[in-house]
């Protein structure tokens, strides 16, 4: 019965990958989206091994990704003035089972919308829907309220997923105590850039400092003829007075010139970043915001996912590749307990606490932090990286960020599939 099914509320990366493992579980789901129309926004993310993972259990291949991404080689922290930082490889070169992978987030999400709508049919997601709010019902079973530019309609369901966003209405309703959105005063302006390929020729690279730096790395494969490939590029500064302007996420077209003069005299041998930067068609500005955690994703038959669960600053590259793991746990804990709150509480027990720690350590730079550290200690001038930071210690501190976030290597390669479908929902 369609009052049964489990509704989700937002079509973005997270919604549209639990609505595939719903799917692929037996569980009948709908995805009710905001928009009218579903494009390929965004600029570059990066999916990590964990996610890739999961990816291929839900049926693509690696040719699939290798059209709308590229498997990374490298990940390097550069100080300004070109000195090494650290280095390590990534993916495959660097011993796990699966790759890693830069991409244009627009083209992965149409993917895995093009997906969900081949396997489940057109009225999998419904366009236009916004969800408002919810009313948990005498019988256990929720009510949805949805808003279209024609009015508002209700629908019930077995389960509600809030996957709206950093936004969401579901979480809102949920903790309407909740503090306002986070901004800890970092600027980012992005773009993409057709140039050649730097390093390994796929490598993620940060550049400069903790409040100053660029993060640059390819998303697609270099054009056979001219060797250009598609560059993502940020440009990070952190304002001094984070008060004096407000931020509340949005995400807007800016001229070149508008920050460029940040980063006019970075440029060297083996990089440009100002014509890099200028190669651009068009740069978009918005502000590094996060979410303070909650003690809960969970009421009774409602759970949050993605960034209406743990919006996190992109200092970790992993914001999408959590939005996934989301997906595939919950849809463990569906198959393990059935398509019940006891499902939902199943899931928030494993993933609220240990998440919400790595959303702060996000905010306090995440991998990034090895560059505050330079800072703390030399003001960022050395020549020797090893008399400041010896070798073991980076690679400690770089250990233990892939293992709060899910993917430390031999962790990863030696755990068992998320869903192993030996089961089916009650």
């Amino acid at each position: 019965m369609a009052d049964n099914r489990v509704m989700i509320a937002g079509g973005g990366i997270g919604g549209l990958a639990l609505a595939l493992t719903l799917h692929q579980i037996g569980v009948d789901c709908v995805v009710f989206e905001a928009v009218n129309e579903l494009k390929p926004l965004g600029v570059g993310i990066n999916i990590q091994p964990n996610a890739v993972r999961e990816l291929l259990d839900l049926g693509f291949t690696t040719d699939e990704l290798d059209t709308i991404g590229v498997p990374a080689k490298e990940w390097a922290l550069v100080g300004r003035k070109g000195q090494e930082i650290y280095s390590e490889p990534r993916g495959l070169l660097a011993g796990y089972n699966w790759p890693q992978y830069a991409m244009h987030r627009g083209e992965f999400h149409m993917a895995l919308y093009r997906r969900l709508l081949e396997l489940a049919g057109p009225d999998a997601v419904r366009l236009g829907c916004r969800a408002k709010g919810y009313a948990v019902n005498a019988d256990g079973r929720v009510t949805a309220t949805l808003e279209t530019r024609t009015g508002e309609f209700q629908e019930t369901g077995s389960l509600l997923i809030g996957a709206d966003g950093i936004h969401s209405a579901i979480r809102a309703q949920m903790h309407p105590d909740q503090p306002p959105i986070h901004w800890g005063g970092v600027l980012m302006w992005r773009g993409t850039s057709l140039a050649k390929p730097i390093r390994t020729g796929s490598s993620f690279i940060g550049l400069g400092t903790h409040r100053h730096r660029m993060v640059i790395y390819p998303i697609s494969a270099p054009d056979p003829e001219t060797g250009l490939a598609l560059i993502n590029w940020i440009a990070e500064v952190t304002c001094d007075d984070p008060s004096a302007r407000e931020t509340t996420g949005w995400f807007r077209p800016v001229g070149i010139d508008d920050f460029l003069h940040h980063f006019e005299d970075w440029t060297y041998d083996w990089l440009d970043v100002p014509a890099l930067i200028r190669s651009a068609d068009i740069a978009f500005e918005n502000p590094m915001i996060d979410r303070d955690p909650v003690p809960t994703w969970v009421d009774g038959p409602v759970a949050l996912i993605g960034d209406a669960a743990h919006a996190m600053y992109p200092t970790g590259s992993n914001g999408a590749s959590q939005a996934i793991m989301d997906a595939r746990i919950l849809g463990a804990k569906l198959l393990a307990h059935g398509v019940s709150p006891e499902a939902l509480a199943a899931f928030d027990a494993e993933l609220c606490e240990p998440i919400s720690a790595l959303i702060l350590c996000n905010r306090g730079a995440g991998p990034f932090g090895l560059l505050t550290m330079v800072d703390e200690r030399c003001g960022g001038e050395f020549d020797d990286i090893d008399s400041i930071i010896p070798a073991a210690e980076r690679a400690e501190f770089m250990g233990k960020y892939k293992a709060a976030a899910g993917f430390a290597r031999d962790t990863l390669n030696t755990a068992p599939p998320t869903i192993a479908l030996r089961s089916q929902p009650q």
